[in-house]
């Protein structure tokens, strides 16, 4: 099975949202380092945090998914 490429999605939503890297780690309370390394695919992001940023983006799991 292929591994899921959350990161490239995240950008590609985040981005489509009008939002920055700054932004979107801000209101996730999480660090700009651990956005990028996501988002670069270097980190594998929690199922929790998936769900944290589709609750943010205002999109469901399945359409990230779905991208």
């Amino acid at each position: 099975m292929e591994k899921e490429q959350w990161g490239r999605k995240i950008r590609a939503f985040r981005k489509l949202k009008g939002y920055t890297q700054i932004e979107l780690a801000g209101k996730l309370g999480i660090s700009l380092t651990l956005l990028g390394e996501i988002e670069r695919e270097n980190r594998e992001p929690s199922r929790e945090l998936v769900e944290k940023i589709c609750d943010t983006l205002s999109i469901s799991v399945n359409e990230m998914k779905n991208l």
